[in-house]
């Protein structure tokens, strides 16, 4: 008998990808704006270009996605989430920070996005981006998110 993926998801949740944001991978809809938000980081993480321009709301979806192999995104915090008004709300909000390595270079995008619920299902509709550098000290924490110094972890060897 095959034993399940056990691997830790890319979205920080701590629940194995398979239970997490695999099942939206592969077609399952995600139940709230902060369930697709974490599906579509650990999306850019795998390269899942099809999965992010089927989340993406028709109207504000761009024709294609280009493969970014510079950007390596290592850390996922959302902030805030939640719906507009009542509870059957069509509309979503998730406050999120992400961050990446270009090369030696760290960064963090911060990004307060909108997110529509049409059909049952949530798309991502638009976000208002800010991306801050970071420049991390040897003796300073991870940026990745490990708890570890970033000497020991992703500093330069």
């Amino acid at each position: 008998m095959k034993q399940p993926d056990r691997t830790a998801c890319l979205c920080g949740s701590g629940r194995p990808l398979t239970d997490c944001c695999g099942r939206y991978h592969a077609g399952e809809p995600a139940p709230t704006p902060e369930a697709l938000m974490r599906s579509r980081y650990s999306a850019f993480v795998l390269d899942l270009p099809d999965y992010l321009l089927t989340t993406w709301h028709p109207s504000t979806r761009p024709s294609s996605l280009e493969p970014d192999a510079a950007t390596v995104w290592k850390r996922l915090e959302v902030l805030e989430s939640g719906k507009e008004g009542s509870e059957g709300s069509e509309r979503g909000w998730v406050h999120f920070r992400a961050t990446f390595r270009e090369g030696k270079r760290w960064s963090v995008l911060e990004e307060s996005s909108s997110f529509r619920r049409e059909a049952g299902r949530w798309f991502y509709l638009d976000g208002n981006p800010a991306i801050h550098r970071l420049k991390p000290g040897r003796n300073a924490p991870c940026p990745c998110g490990s708890g570890r110094k970033f000497k020991a972890c992703c500093g330069p060897a």
